[in-house]
């Protein structure tokens, strides 16, 4: 049943809609910058900690694992149902930032490890309500909407390489201010005053709730759109800047690392224009057609590089990889989306924390992965790997596709 049949618009919200995303979006980006400082830290940490490439991965991968944990333990919990998406973003966000500023008083990998996971953890009760948040301020601009807040987050991401291009930033001031501006998201999101006009209904605890929206079909194909884009993101973003290194006109350069570091940044940072082009595209044709247009895009130029890059020249590559980077991550809000729309509503949170979960295991596999195919092989090869999601979300959207078609014949 189409969720405007649901919802009723409210009039208890005190907040203009375009006001409470840019709210929500900014308290999401600043909280995120827990997760980010990982990246931040890394090779600094590499060298004060002596850690050696599983070390490096285990930091990053740590935070996926804990946001997959919470995830699941909110999804199993109902929580998201309950406890609203506020309340759960402010508790999320500080209980990130004092995880992160532990790390200050970690002497290794060993103590590090555990706060990463806390991390995480903490994390899930910050993005899975900022998505449901998002929702109840929209209803046909929902795409659009969720583009917003999933491009900030996009050059949250990407902010990294900056900083790594610029260099020259102790880990130690890198984790006071991540710390503080996740702090600092909590507070933000306190801005928005009132509910939004399309409030989903509240309930009471249920254990497994969010997992009943497995039943629902067009949540399935949802999700399994989604494991396809996160089984490409993830990796293209943590990958992408050591790609560009290994190409011979910038492998030749003797500032290669940060005017690698550089590229990437704005590779990755073209997400942010993609997800707001992908939001227009799935509030005017429709969810399933919007991903399967990124899918195709980003996908398509996986195997185009996988096939190519040792033969084009290196411009030619960089222009590919910003492509890469608009359409990699343009249908990411589109997949949220579908679920706020077909979803029970009583089981919207628990079911956006599910598909999150489902995502965020995805890329643990694949952050794993891509680097030993790389070292054992090639980049041709993992390239091509990293083409596999994207077929798999394909298929799941073209029947979604079908779906959403003949449900607008029948309305």
């Amino acid at each position: 049943m189409s969720m405007e049949l649901i919802l009723l618009p409210s009039r208890t919200s005190t907040t203009r809609p375009a006001v409470a995303v840019a709210l929500v979006a900014t308290s999401t980006l600043l909280s995120m910058s827990a997760w980010f400082s990982a990246t931040f830290v890394v090779p600094q940490l590499k060298v004060d900690w002596h850690l050696g490439p599983g070390g490096t991965s285990a930091l990053t991968i740590a935070v996926q694992l804990g946001f997959v944990m919470g995830a699941l333990l909110s999804a199993a919990s109902g929580i998201a149902d309950v406890v609203t998406s506020r309340r759960l973003m402010v508790v999320g966000s500080v209980g990130a930032a004092a995880c992160n500023a532990g790390l200050l008083l970690c002497d290794g990998l060993l103590s590090a490890l555990p706060l990463r996971v806390a991390t995480g953890l903490f994390l899930a009760a910050v993005y899975p309500p900022a998505l449901k948040e998002v929702s109840t301020w929209f209803l046909r601009g929902r795409g659009k909407a969720l583009g917003v807040m999933i491009g900030a987050l996009t050059l949250g991401s990407a902010l990294p390489h900056l900083v790594s291009a610029v260099g020259g930033v102790d880990w130690r001031i890198v984790i006071v201010t991540t710390s503080m501006l996740s702090a600092l998201g909590g507070l933000v999101v306190l801005g928005v005053r009132g509910e939004g006009p399309y409030p989903f209904p509240s309930r009471r605890f249920s254990f497994a709730a969010g997992f009943r929206s497995l039943r629902n079909r067009d949540v399935a194909l949802a999700n399994v759109g989604y494991i396809g884009h996160m089984w490409e993101l993830y990796a293209m973003w943590a990958g992408v800047g050591a790609f560009i290194v290994a190409l011979p006109p910038i492998a030749r350069r003797s500032d290669a690392d940060s005017f690698g570091a550089l590229l990437a940044f704005l590779c990755i940072g073209t997400g942010a224009a993609g997800c707001l082009v992908g939001g227009v595209l799935g509030d005017r044709w429709g969810r399933p057609r919007a991903a399967l247009i990124s899918l195709l895009c980003s996908g398509g130029t996986a195997l185009v590089l996988a096939g190519t890059y040792t033969a084009l020249p290196g411009g030619a590559v960089i222009a590919l990889c910003a492509f890469w980077g608009f359409w990699v991550i343009a249908d990411s809000a589109q997949f949220s989306a579908m679920v706020t729309e077909h979803a029970d509503p009583d089981y919207v949170g628990g079911a956006l924390s599910l598909q999150l979960a489902l995502g965020f295991v995805t890329t643990m596999l694949t952050l794993w992965v891509v680097p030993q195919l790389v070292e054992r092989f090639s980049w041709h090869v993992a390239l091509a790997v990293l083409a596999v999601g994207p077929v798999v979300g394909v298929s799941a959207m073209v029947a979604a596709d079908r779906r959403h078609r003949a449900m607008v014949r029948t309305d």
